[in-house]
């Protein structure tokens, strides 16, 4: 009989160190347990091994409190001017209050990413397209202020929301284009004017400069000549006397560079030769003697 019972008596000894072994977890350091016994709570355990007395404790998830993140957007969301977009938005978020997180809603991640989704739309409905477009930073730390209010009671902690993206229709960006477009060239053309009045009036400055010196008209022209002949990849051919004063020229100081014209017409009508005059025939003296 005792050779029969033995068998029984193991297996039945097996099933219930099974049984008894399964309420065992094994929580990670960031992980907790939210422990509920006949259904009343009886607290948080973890991290580390946890015991869970079978068919009376239940742990119906667990909790990690770690920086999570939640991207959500919206679709077709008119902004204050009436403009469509889409926005794509990150948030990050932290259980700080676990027992809040536990008993105060149902599922705080899915609560959270819903209530981000809704005061997007809020917040866009009340910014126009170029606030959304220039001033990400002060939409996120608005929205962060917002959705911090409505998760606070969940015991969620929101410490940032970021813009990522703003989509906007083809054609109102074929528009933006054209007008971003135009506007440069608006103040490329004012620039220009610009400096063309700034650099005439320089050069009328220089003008009555040069004509109060003409020594100074006259080395500035040598130095254009030797600008000239600095630049590269270019055949210049230039016809200067060797020496000016031996030329013919006259010397610094006499002429301007305005009376150069005359100046060369001068030297050229000093070195034409004079035409030879020939000896005209005398005629013969009479003579008056007798």
């Amino acid at each position: 009989m005792s050779e029969v019972l033995a068998p029984i008596i193991g297996f039945i000894v097996i099933v219930v160190a099974f049984f008894l072994l399964s309420g065992i977890r094994v929580l990670k350091e960031w992980e907790r347990m939210p422990v509920l016994r006949l259904g009343r709570y009886m607290g948080l355990k973890g991290p580390g091994v946890v015991y869970l007395v079978p068919l009376i404790d239940r742990a119906p998830l667990k909790i990690s409190t770690r920086l999570d993140t939640i991207q959500f957007r919206t679709e077709s969301t008119l902004t204050k001017d009436n403009v469509p977009v889409n926005v794509d938005s990150v948030l990050y978020m932290k259980p700080v209050d676990l027992e809040k997180a536990v008993l105060a809603v149902e599922n705080y991640y899915q609560a959270t990413q819903l209530a981000s989704q809704t005061t997007l739309r809020e917040v866009i409905g009340k910014v126009s397209l170029n606030e959304l477009l220039a001033e990400r930073e002060k939409v996120g730390a608005r929205l962060r202020e917002i959705i911090d209010e409505k998760t606070e009671s969940w015991g969620i902690k929101v410490t940032s929301v970021e813009v990522r993206d703003v989509i906007i229709p083809a054609n109102l960006q074929d528009a933006m284009s054209r007008q971003a477009q135009a506007e440069r060239e608006r103040i490329a053309r004012v620039t220009l004017a610009t400096a063309e009045f700034e650099a005439s009036a320089k050069m009328i400055e220089a003008a009555k400069m040069y004509e109060a010196s003409p020594d100074g008209l006259r080395l500035r022209w040598m130095n254009i000549l030797y600008e000239l002949g600095q630049q590269s990849q270019t055949n210049t051919i230039m016809l200067i006397p060797a020496s000016m004063p031996e030329a013919g020229w006259p010397p610094i100081g006499t002429y301007g560079f305005k009376d150069l014209t005359n100046a060369q017409q001068a030297l050229a009508a000093k070195k034409k030769p004079t035409p030879k005059q020939e000896p005209q025939p005398t005629a013969p003296s009479e003579d008056t003697s007798e």
